[in-house]
């Protein structure tokens, strides 16, 4: 029986909730006396509104906070519980509060055409208006995006004006933590596509961001939804809650701008460049690890959006940084709004600006961040249903869990090795279909990419970024000013220059123009490569001008930037190219852009001194060959940026760096010169993922200690590393290149972990092209890349410089571990005259031989062994120099070494000579232990130790240099091979004249 109390009161229920619903559905929301925050507007902008909280109740001198939300919530989230909100508690705590509003993209003039440089440049301008206003350095606070925007305005800034960044969820190493824990090699596939094709053209409104948002977690919307049905008689209940409903509900929910968007998805989701560094702000590559200022971040240990993993990114990110973190069991929202924010978020801020500024002790739960943290919370998308519905057993969860991230690490190695695939099918079918006739070359690439994305990045140079557009009007103008001086198709024009962008521009030009490039190294024999190469014009740069002058040859000169200034006048022998006008000069009708055929000769390199100048010749088809397969072998996309330490006159700058990036289209960081300190900071700045060197380039680095503390360090003894050092995280993936010895192989593998090194060997001539992929052989060149010759490795007399037949009369091809000669099988339509073989292993077959000795593993690998001309021709038979190079290199005390033949009377001794690294001592025992992995007939007969061995422009230690020094002499620094002990001992003077006459 009920009685009738019963039912007055479901009737007195029942009403309420009519009444209360009613008022829902008419006003959208319960009408309530709680008022936002009193402020007044700063200042007004195209791009923003600036805030000033509380403004009648500001004291100089206070700390001053500046807020910025993320793009797709209204500015109000700051102050959407009111007292109870950011800026009542700060405000409370004597902080000056100042808010970014963007408005929303709907109602602001442009606003759907803005992208993230706008963002970033409109946070920048505020804290110029607020320090300026206050007298004080901000600590710049942001939500979510604000939160990146946070850091990514103070790194532009160089941290000027801030005094310490907080943000809140805000997640910086995407790849670490994808929201859900979706794979992210699935989710980087979805975002590029998205960035590419749909962002920029279907606006995304308030009411989609809404939705999408309430989709992300349907279970605590629905739940939300029906606690409140539940409630909707008591409206005493709802009320202190009713403003951040709706702000949730409705209110709070702005449209995002298709540019932002796409800049958003390409930058940090395609490229993850917060944490590689390199995203750019307006042409201007910028980096996280520019950051100094003390930093704090929020980390929801239920957040789903902001994952932990990637929020703890920062660390890493920016390591010239203190940071710190405040660690809550709270979502994504409830970091900076609700019970959780206001009895934990905001009076730790408050803690944080007073330790900052008053110098109060710093709360408990802030504390130092480290990279790894153990997780115990539920993160995913299905774990979060259990969290928020606490329905499962823990037993039951944590195998879910297990199971769970089984499955997703399976999609993510099947998805990124498809995408591997992927990327390396189209270029090796590509390759595979050039023929003698195909047109193609280095500026035809350009161009194809110019169409392709005309505002993508292609090449950063003086932290200045020049888009794919901007380089090929560039290059186009180039051929113009070429074409009004008289330069035709087929001319042989050398190319004196520094690394610079016109260098680029200049040998892209030659290409486009169908002219050949003679790439030449400045202080290098011009006049001599002039006479071997046929030149008939120099374009130089105004630093080699008067090499260049001093020639005779007519001088054309290019690039300098702004402050230019010629050594020589200007005639009729030296031309100013960019004082023409290419506006005003008519194409001839025999132009035709980027006519190169494959066979056709492109460029000429100029290797070596003396009677041991070479140029080499290479056509279109073989640069081809090199750029396809760099970025096969590498996997190279649009997701790298490769760092060209390697100049572009030697062939692994202008085949593997330019080559390799232009096929993948990665960026081009282009260095001016191999300065450690400067590498150690373009590295992050612009998001380094890939180095190219050549020879002994890295052993500079190296030495100079710009590497990871921790990862290696160098000895006490040894010279004090450069201010400016890699810190333990860096972007760098690969080093790729070719000639590096061994031992320094190991040096960079093990203080630039996990990055890999990649060691290429091309013949220039041919078409071989070897390729080290695993990187798990130091010295190994690897097997063929797929696409480039077969290659064979057949019996070689190096004393009669013959190639050993078998029975038949054929070649015959070596045994595994035998020394032999590599030939490549000719492609066809090319000449062999000219050094070519034919009929090797059948009837009327073609190879072309290479210069190189090697011998093949029972793996299958490539190992380098000598050239034919510098294998050491003694008394016990060939000795090869390579393996000697590589087994003294392995040497820690060792800098740098060669191996050479040295003639006494009719016969030849195989001789070593090896510099000393700084601080360090070689003893005869550490030549004896290294070289005992050669067997006794293949090892040194003398070891001695020089003061230094000179390189070449490429970096590659000169025997020549270190034999025109003088050979060994007896004393306590030579050490011959004393084959009874089986040990180097010191060379005295019975022996060194028994040995040395």
């Amino acid at each position: 029986m009920f009685s009738t109390r019963d039912v007055v009161g479901s009737v007195q229920r029942l009403m309420a909730t009519a009444q209360n619903g009613l008022e829902v559905i008419r006003f959208g929301g319960l009408t309530h006396d709680v008022e936002s925050s009193p402020f007044e507007v700063v200042e007004r902008r195209r791009m923003y509104r600036l805030r000033r909280y509380f403004p009648a109740d500001t004291t100089s001198g206070s700390p001053v906070a500046l807020l910025v939300p993320p793009l797709m919530v209204n500015a109000d989230i700051w102050d959407v519980n009111a007292e109870d909100g950011a800026v009542g508690i700060l405000h409370r705590g004597g902080v000056d509060c100042w808010v970014v509003d963007f408005g929303s993209p709907a109602s602001e003039e442009g606003g759907w055409k803005r992208d993230l440089a706008d963002h970033v440049l409109a946070v920048s301008s505020a804290i110029d208006t607020v320090c300026e206003a206050t007298g004080s350095p901000v600590h710049l606070m942001g939500y979510s995006q604000g939160g990146m925007f946070a850091y990514q305005t103070a790194a532009y800034r160089y941290g000027k004006g801030v005094a310490s960044i907080v943000t809140f969820g805000s997640p910086v190493d995407v790849v670490a933590g994808m929201p859900f824990g979706l794979p992210y090699g699935l989710v980087r596939e979805v975002a590029d596509f998205l960035a590419d094709h749909v962002v920029t053209r279907l606006p995304i409104t308030d009411s989609m961001v809404r939705l999408g948002f309430q989709m992300l977690d349907p279970v605590k919307t629905a739940k939300a939804r029906v606690d409140f049905l539940r409630q909707l008689h008591d409206r005493e209940a709802l009320l202190p809650k009713e403003r951040q409903r709706r702000f949730l509900n409705s209110d709070g929910w702005v449209g995002y701008a298709g540019p932002a968007a796409a800049d958003l998805l390409k930058q940090f989701v395609v490229h993850n460049r917060m944490m590689l560094g390199g995203f750019v702000i307006r042409d201007q590559p910028i980096s996280l690890a520019q950051l100094e200022c003390p930093i704090l971040a929020f980390v929801g240990e239920v957040d789903d959006i902001g994952q932990p993993a990637a929020v703890r990114g920062i660390v890493r990110a920016a390591p010239n940084a203190a940071v710190y973190e405040a660690t809550l069991v709270a979502g994504h929202f409830g970091l900076v709004a609700g019970s959780t924010a206001t009895n934990h978020t905001w009076p730790l801020v408050r803690q944080w600006v007073d330790w900052m500024d008053r110098d109060r002790p710093l709360p408990e739960e802030i504390v130092r961040m480290a990279e790894h943290v153990p997780t115990t919370g539920p993160r995913t998308a299905a774990t979060r249903v259990v969290h928020t519905v606490a329905s499962l057993a823990e037993a039951g969860a944590g195998a879910g869990k297990a199971l769970e991230g089984i499955a997703n690490n399976t999609v993510r190695g099947s998805i990124e090795l498809a995408g591997e695939a992927a990327r390396a099918l189209p270029r090796l079918t590509r390759l595979g279909m050039i023929g003698p006739s195909t047109r193609v070359s280095l500026s035809r690439l350009l161009a194809e990419q110019a169409r392709r994305a005309p505002q993508r990045e292609c090449f950063l140079f003086d932290d200045r970024m020049h888009t794919n557009a901007a380089v090929n009007e560039r290059i186009d103008n180039v051929v113009r000013g070429l074409i009004s001086v008289g330069i035709r198709p087929a001319d042989r024009v050398g190319v004196l220059m520094e690394t610079r962008p016109s260098a680029l521009a200049t040998v892209a030009a030659l290409s486009r123009l169908g002219a050949v490039a003679v790439l030449l190294a400045p202080g290098s024999e011009v006049e001599r490569a002039i006479e071997l190469t046929g030149i008939t014009a120099l374009v130089s740069d105004p630093e080699n001008l008067c090499q260049a002058g001093a020639t005779g040859v007519r001088v054309l000169v290019l690039g300098g930037g702004d402050t230019r200034r010629l050594d020589l006048p200007l005639s009729d022998r030296v031309i100013d190219l960019e004082q023409i006008d290419p506006a005003r000069v008519r194409l001839p009708a025999w132009f035709r852009p980027d006519p190169g055929l494959a066979r056709e000769l492109a460029f000429v390199l100029v290797t070596g001194t003396g009677d041991r100048l070479e140029t080499k010749y290479i056509s279109n088809h073989r640069w081809a060959l090199s750029a396809f397969g760099t970025a096969s072998a590498a996997d190279l996309d649009a997701r790298d940026t490769v760092y060209c330490l390697a100049p572009l006159h030697h062939s692994s700058g202008l085949l593997v760096s330019l080559g390799g990036a232009i096929a993948g289209g990665s960026r081009i960081a282009l260095a001016r010169s191999l300065d450690p300190a400067r590498f150690a900071e373009e590295v992050h700045r612009y998001g380094v993922t890939v180095v190219t060197y050549t020879w002994t380039m890295l052993r500079d680095i190296l030495d100079a200690g710009v590497f990871p503390p921790g990862q290696g360090s160098p000895t006490p003894s040894a010279p004090q590393a450069p201010p400016t050092t890699i810190p333990q995280w860096h972007p760098i993936r690969l080093f790729i290149g070719s000639g590096m010895p061994a031992g320094l192989w190991r040096r960079t593998t093990e203080q630039f972990a996990p990055a890999r090194v990649l060691e290429f060997y091309a013949s220039i001539e041919g078409d071989v092209v070897l390729a080290n992929v695993t990187g798990a052989k130091a010295g190994c060149k690897g097997r063929p890349v797929p696409g480039t010759a077969k290659v064979e490795l057949v019996a070689f007399d190096p004393a009669t410089g013959r190639i050993g037949n078998d029975e038949s009369g054929f070649a015959r091809r070596c045994a595994d571990n035998e020394v032999g000669l590599l030939i490549g099988k000719a492609s066809e339509g090319v000449d062999i005259s000219a050094g070519g073989l034919r009929g090797v292993f059948s009837p009327g077959d073609s190879w072309m031989p290479t210069e190189n000795l090697f011998r093949r593993d029972g793996d299958g690998d490539y190992w380098l062994i000598d050239r034919k001309d510098t294998v050491i021709l003694t008394d016990r038979g060939p000795v090869y120099t390579q393996p000697i190079v590589d087994a003294l290199n392995d040497i820690t005390a060792v800098d740098m070494e060669v191996a050479y033949g040295l003639p006494v009377g009719a016969n030849q001794l195989a001789v070593a000579a090896v510099s000393v690294r700084a601080g360090l001592r070689l003893e005869p025992k550490d030549v004896t232990e290294a070289l005992r992995a050669l067997a006794a007939e293949q090892r040194p007969d003398l070891v001695y130790v020089v003061d230094e061995i000179p390189r070449s422009s490429s970096y590659r230690p000169s025997t020549r240099a270190v034999q025109a020094a003088g050979g060994p002499r007896p004393g306590p620094d030579t050490w011959w091979y004393n084959r009874d002990s089986d040990a180097y001992e010191i060379l005295d003077e019975a022996e060194g004249q028994r040995l040395l006459g």
